[in-house]
This record gives structure tokens, C-alpha cells and sequence, in this order.
């Protein structure tokens, strides 16, 4: 993949980075963003990738994102929308802080929303491919009444997916959420499979053929209830 460019949110740590590290061995040129400038250079030099400062709530830091990558590369054939915050498994629907709740959504649904609206242009010029990092925790086939805010926010995040893949199927650009699985990260917690195995799981999704599946949710290569 010798010169194609791929895009990571929230890619300084957990399976942002092992994304990161993986798309670089298959040969992209990877740019890891994230919320931290300082942080994103520490991780990006650790792996040898290129990186920016992105933080999805702000429109002028996605737009500033646009540039670099017009200026620096002049095209974007991955998105990995992994940047997300607040696993609130301390609450229930029932009980919920609605200022939790609205932070979440505005991380992990209006941040990878207006990241594609930013770069469409540019991932519209090679027919790309955009991943949104969701979470079984969205899956109404296995939803409980815990972690409302970001199940909730990952649930509006696969209706986005849905929506974008039916439009931009007819570019060449394929859209899929993809589900890692419970990983051992800071977010997971002890316990999950190794960070190795959730990060293959989005790459899968970032590195799909022409002819494959959009508008999907997947875990390993296979499909997820809605």
C-alpha cells in the first residue's frame, strides 16, 4: 500500500495505536492524531509515523486536519474514527448524568461526524474507505441498561454508518463500523483479548477490496447484530 495515506483519531494510545503500528507494517503512510499534540508526537516518533493534533469536538481542529493532509499528501484513502471517551459502566440509563451523556455523544458520534464531513473530499478523490470503531455495547440484539452514554452515542454512531455507506457506495467509498471486541486497554480494562487482536479487527475494515462490504457492522471479519 506504498503511498497510501491513513487518517487514526485518538491514535496515541490502546487500539488507536496498534492501528497505527499495523497500517504502517502493510505500508501506508499513517498520520496519528490526537486530542494531545505533545502526546501525538511522543506516540507517532515511537512508531514512525507522521501525526497532527485533532481534537473531533472542534471544527476548526478538523479543518486544520483537512489542510495538513491537502497540503502534506494531496489525498486520504483511510478514516479510522477510533477517538471516544467515557465507558460509563458506573451508571445505568435509568440514572443517568445527561452531561455525561451529551460529552459522550459529541466525542463519539458529532466527532466522527464532522471528521468525514472534513476529509469527504479528499477520501472521495481514491474511493476510501472510513471505519467507525463501535462497540457491542450498541448492538440493540445484546443491550442492557448499562453504559447508557456510550452505548447510546456508539448506537447513533452505526446509524451514521448506515446512512454514509448507502450515499457514498456510488464514489467507491466504503463505510463499515467495526467492532474490536473487549480489548485489555485503558478504557476495557483487564481482562480482554490482547490489543493486537482488536486493532487486526479494524484494520480488516480499513484494508477492504473494492468490491467489499459497506454499511456492515463486523467483528473479525464477521457480521454483528444490529
Amino acid at each position: 500500500m506504498a503511498g497510501a495515506v491513513a487518517v487514526v483519531t485518538g491514535g496515541n494510545r490502546g487500539i488507536g495505536r496498534e492501528v497505527c503500528r499495523q497500517l504502517h507494517d502493510l505500508g501506508y503512510d499513517v498520520v496519528l492524531t490526537a486530542r494531545d499534540g505533545a502526546k501525538a508526537a511522543e506516540a507517532a516518533d515511537r512508531l514512525g509515523v507522521d501525526h497532527c493534533r485533532l481534537d473531533v469536538t472542534s471544527d476548526e481542529s478538523v479543518r486544520e486536519l483537512a489542510v495538513f493532509l491537502e497540503e502534506r499528501y494531496g489525498r486520504l484513502d483511510v478514516l479510522v474514527n477510533n477517538a471516544a471517551v467515557h465507558y460509563d459502566s458506573w451508571q445505568r440509563a435509568s440514572g443517568a448524568d445527561l452531561s455525561v451523556v451529551r460529552e459522550a455523544m459529541e466525542t463519539n458520534f458529532y466527532g466522527p461526524w464532522r471528521t468525514v464531513l472534513a476529509l469527504l473530499p479528499l477520501l472521495r478523490r481514491g474511493g476510501g474507505r472510513i471505519v467507525n470503531v463501535s462497540s457491542e455495547a450498541a448492538s440493540f440484539a445484546s443491550m442492557g441498561g448499562g453504559t447508557p452514554a456510550y452505548g447510546t452515542s456508539k448506537a447513533a454512531l452505526n446509524a451514521l454508518t448506515v446512512m454514509l455507506a448507502a450515499e457514498l457506495r456510488r464514489d467507491g467509498v466504503l463505510v463499515n463500523a467495526i467492532c474490536p471486541g473487549w480489548v485489555a486497554t485503558d478504557m476495557g480494562g483487564p481482562g480482554g483479548r490482547p490489543v493486537a487482536d482488536g486493532a487486526a479487527s479494524v484494520v480488516w475494515g480499513a484494508t477492504l477490496p473494492d468490491d467489499g462490504p459497506a454499511g456492515g457492522f463486523f467483528r473479525d471479519g464477521k457480521r454483528v447484530p444490529w
